[in-house]
């Protein structure tokens, strides 16, 4: 390309100057070679702002580079901190994987699944088994200590999920199978499918103003306390099948769409009880179970 670009100027400042001389035969030559320069000298400056134009765009194109291995590396290194034995680091790793998914929007629904996977794993505290009231209930550190990971786990979900003025317009899974989840929240977040099969819920389980574009599965899973669907838009329908309840299932307001299956759906002990109000809205259809209002 220099090359090119130096018999290019060299071409266009004769021929410049030729054209000058022919035109105007009395003006002095001095004159028509400094311009037939000038139009050579423009064409090397054309070739100039070319040259840095491409380097910009190679040093621009290497720190994107960069950029996609250092968020790669340090996603690969938080996921690796996830089994240390120090609850403060996995509290870390999990709050590393959140600022990589707020930073990085490619790796929104890798962390949402990750944090999804931490919260599947087994696990036990005394407070949280079925026992009678009244039950002795030994102190265990490591539980709860592992239940404060969890816990954190459990908010940046939250935090993670587009909600209000947020313009993300994509839309996001979860998948809680077998997950047992304490306090569970994702009040005004939109999501697409929300898998919780076999899942098990401990205390309010609050999903109020919930918007889920695709399927909302509870098959078989339990809730050990309320669950708040007030005014949740359920756009690909909500199945509580075999799901057993301890607490209401409050439903003022909320929109269902495609389908709601509550066909084997029972409370618990018959302390729980499904509630509505006639602002609720079933595009669909309810067996089994009948709503009635408190």
């Amino acid at each position: 390309m220099l090359l090119a670009t130096v018999i290019v100027a060299i071409a266009v400042t004769v021929a410049t100057t030729a054209v000058l001389l022919l035109v105007e035969p009395m003006a002095p030559r001095s004159e028509a070679v400094r311009t037939g320069a000038l139009s050579g000298g423009a064409v090397v400056a054309l070739y100039a702002l070319w040259l840095n134009d491409r380097r910009r765009r190679i040093e621009e194109d290497r720190h994107e580079l960069e950029g996609v291995k250092v968020a790669d590396e340090r996603f690969a290194r938080s996921v690796e901190l996830l089994g240390n034995e120090a609850d403060q680091v996995r509290v870390g790793a999990l709050h590393s994987l959140a600022w990589l998914a707020g930073s990085t929007p490619r790796y929104k629904q890798t962390v949402l699944d990750v944090l999804c996977a931490y919260l599947r794993r087994p696990f036990d505290h005394p407070e949280l088994r079925d026992e009678p009231d009244g039950a002795a209930e030994e102190s265990d550190p490591e539980a709860d200590r592992e239940r404060e990971v969890r816990l954190t786990a459990q908010r940046l979900i939250t935090d993670v999920l587009p909600w209000g003025a947020d313009t993300d317009p994509r839309i996001y899974d979860l998948d809680l199978s077998g997950a047992r989840l304490e306090h569970f929240r994702l009040e005004g977040r939109r999501i697409g499918r929300l898998i919780a099969r076999r899942a098990r819920f401990h205390g309010i389980t609050r999903l109020a103003q919930l918007e889920a574009a695709k399927p909302v599965l509870f098959t078989g899973a339990s809730f050990k306390g309320r669950l708040d669907l007030r005014e949740a838009r359920l756009n690909g329908g909500v199945s509580f099948e075999r799901v057993q309840f301890t607490g209401d299932v409050l439903l003022d307001g909320t929109a269902v769409s495609t389908f709601l299956d509550i066909s084997t759906a029972a409370p618990a002990g018959q302390q729980g009880a499904l509630v509505v109000s006639p602002q609720t809205r079933i595009d669909g259809t309810a067996e089994g179970w009948a709503l009635a209002a408190p």
